[in-house]
């Protein structure tokens, strides 16, 4: 490979150094690397002199992969990652770069992709209005990919994808069910099949994948416990579900049980027996706690339109996820003093750090009483003169 061109360009504003040559076949290629004044230009280009020499000592297949476009490159990143990584983790990558990466940059070679280019994704993501947590998890997945492409694989002398600006992810408070709204809510949940399920989310704080993988062995009815050993997931392509080992050590916990839910899942237990019975050979023997009239799992969004969902709009509450009833254990734990540990403890996270970040809300709500009873121990019997400002001469 002989260079031909040492050059420099600008593009939206930003200064690159590039190197153009000539590989085994006659055809002219580029690489290119940033810089941030035109007196970085030498030495980056030397180091890209140095990545081109690299290519014609490899030899032939080095050149090809010089070549590969991004397209090519995510299906080799894709295929790497893939024993290592969850079913449900590796499908979102490759459904993140299919409708978002992909067609915007799937056909560029790698080696010419810049910084700008990684922010024309994120421009057009922001242009449809996704949503800020959409965008950054989609330049997560491409930033991880191009890590790649630097180690090991020495596709790229840089990640373009560290130059790039970010849409801010403004904090939003989760919504709960207040003290008040709880209430109501459990006495409501009579009035549908899955009442015990709902009752359990609340309390315990599990999240919907753990209370729906829970079995009956991994409840211990004298002590008034449950343990959560498992978590279910659905494939989203092909259909079928799974159980999978929880994501962290932490995950794996057991929650101590109110006695009266203890009491109303032996008496459910009793009336699974009889289903299981009028089921017959039909039944699917997963020994699950909560589960169809059949006995295989339940479907998250249906549990949601066809019980949760209604169950509210009769009770006169606020419209929330399934997931919310996690928010709502921890919010009513948090407002009731109960050790931030403990909390963080009942709802399977890794750090405290993480329900303190979560459940700020709640601490500042915390603030705002601890300041009014302030206000009433150091003000209520107090008569003070008002402040008058003096005016200068």
């Amino acid at each position: 490979m002989a260079r031909k061109i040492t050059n420099f360009f600008e593009r939206e504003g930003a200064l690159y150094a590039r190197v153009s040559y000539t590989d085994s076949e006659g055809k002219r290629r580029q690489l290119a690397r940033r810089v941030f004044s035109k007196s970085e230009i030498p030495d980056a280009v030397r180091a890209l002199e140095d990545e081109v020499k690299k290519l014609k000592e490899q030899g032939p297949d080095a050149a090809a992969r010089s070549r590969m476009t991004l397209d090519e490159y995510l299906d080799h990143w894709l295929a790497s990652v893939k024993p290592s990584l969850s079913e449900r983790t590796y499908s979102d990558y490759e459904s993140i770069l299919r409708r978002y990466v992909r067609p915007v940059l799937g056909r560029n070679p790698v080696c010419e992709i810049v910084p700008t280019d990684v922010q024309r994704i994120v421009n057009e993501m922001q242009y449809k209005e996704l949503s800020a947590r959409t965008v950054r998890y989609a330049h997560t997945v491409l930033s991880s990919a191009l890590k790649y492409a630097v180690e090991p694989w020495k596709l790229l002398t840089y990640n373009p994808a560290a130059y790039v600006k970010l849409p801010r992810q403004e904090h939003t408070e989760r919504p709960w069910l207040s003290e008040e709204d709880a209430q109501r809510f459990l006495a409501a949940l009579s009035e549908d099949k899955y009442g015990l399920l709902f009752e359990l989310a609340l309390v315990t704080g599990m999240r919907p994948e753990e209370y729906l993988a829970l079995k009956w062995s991994d409840l211990d009815m004298k002590r008034g416990t449950a343990t959560v050993n498992r978590v279910l997931y659905y494939r989203r392509k092909g259909g079928g579900w799974f159980f999978k080992e929880p994501k962290t050590k932490k995950s794996k916990r057991t929650i101590p049980l109110p006695s009266p839910l203890v009491q109303r899942l032996g008496e459910y237990k009793r009336s699974q027996a009889e289903e299981r019975l009028k089921a017959g050979s039909v039944w699917e023997d997963h020994n699950l706690v909560f589960c169809s009239e059949v006995g295989s799992p339940l479907g998250l969004w249906n549990l949601h339109r066809r019980h949760f969902k209604p169950l509210l709009e009769k009770a006169g509450l606020p419209d929330i996820r399934l997931y919310d009833l996690r928010h709502s254990c921890a919010t009513l734990l948090l407002k009731a003093r109960e050790n931030l540990k403990v909390v963080s403890e009942r709802l399977g996270h890794a750090s405290t750090k993480i329900t303190a970040d979560i459940y700020q809300h709640v601490d500042e709500s915390m603030q705002r009483e601890a300041t009014a009873k302030l206000e009433s121990m150091l003000y209520a019997n107090t008569t003070r003169p008002s402040v008058k400002a003096e005016s200068g001469d």
